[in-house]
């Protein structure tokens, strides 16, 4: 039986307990090389306004297609995190990577999500410094954390609704870049699919009223203003090189 994929990112999440972490804390930091080594981050519907100025938004492949936005064209590299581990300035940084090293996973068992943290973090650490819980109850740092995980998961399951939508009509179609770099090398990318735009345009007129009404024409239509950031990525790995 194989193991569970984990969600990226993340390598040891557990829950978060009163008795287990009366002695945890979190250590405030800009430091984002946790992230350095993934070349595309899940994002949620509300992001689509900002991600599309900055990152080509694309939809995984497999049966339930979702929306990443794409920060490498090589398998292990951010190009928005620096050698010194932090994030470009000026660049927006996704929710996903926002929430770590928090995520809400579910207790199937139990039928709910609970609040649970990545154990492999370095931002995790073991005193009194900024702790997750206070004569055991939770801190403010822990109720943010709650929250914003709660907010997350709820646009993430009223993407995942969009992402059904598109499967649903056949409009996501197979992706694939060969790029040719200033010094003569040569990329390719795949394994990401793309909205077609002339079977989009081809819904009927009835469909594209219900997609207005839920909301989801403005992030087709981010989608395809995203294209524009692609010439950035090929500047952003000849700099690199």
């Amino acid at each position: 039986m194989s193991e569970p994929t984990l969600p990226v990112l993340y390598k040891t999440p557990r829950p978060v307990l009163a008795g287990r972490d009366a002695d945890t804390s979190l250590v405030s930091s800009n430091d984002f090389s946790f992230a350095a080594q993934t070349n595309s981050v899940p994002v949620i519907g509300t992001e689509f306004t900002l991600a599309c100025k900055h990152f080509p938004i694309l939809f995984t492949e497999g049966e339930a297609a979702q929306p990443v936005v794409l920060l490498g064209l090589r398998d292990g590299e951010n190009l928005f995190v620096g050698a010194d581990g932090q994030w470009e300035q000026d660049f927006y940084v996704p929710a996903y990577i926002r929430r770590y090293p928090f995520i809400f996973l579910e207790d199937k068992d139990r039928g709910e999500f609970v609040l649970c943290l990545d154990e492999a973090s370095p931002a995790i650490v073991k005193d009194d410094s900024n702790p997750l819980f206070k004569d055991g109850k939770p801190t403010e740092l822990a109720q943010r954390a709650l929250d914003f995980c709660q907010q997350f998961q709820a646009q993430h399951a009223a993407t995942v609704e969009f992402a059904k939508a598109l499967a649903e009509h056949d409009l996501l179609v197979d992706n694939r870049a060969d790029i040719t770099l200033v010094n003569g090398g040569k990329l390719s990318l795949n394994g990401f699919k793309v909205i077609d735009e002339a079977k989009f345009n081809a819904l009927p007129a009835e469909e594209f009223l219900r997609w207005r009404e839920r909301g989801w024409l403005h992030l087709v239509y981010c989608h395809f203003i995203s294209f524009s950031n692609w010439a950035g990525l090929i500047d952003r790995v000849a700099k690199r090189a």
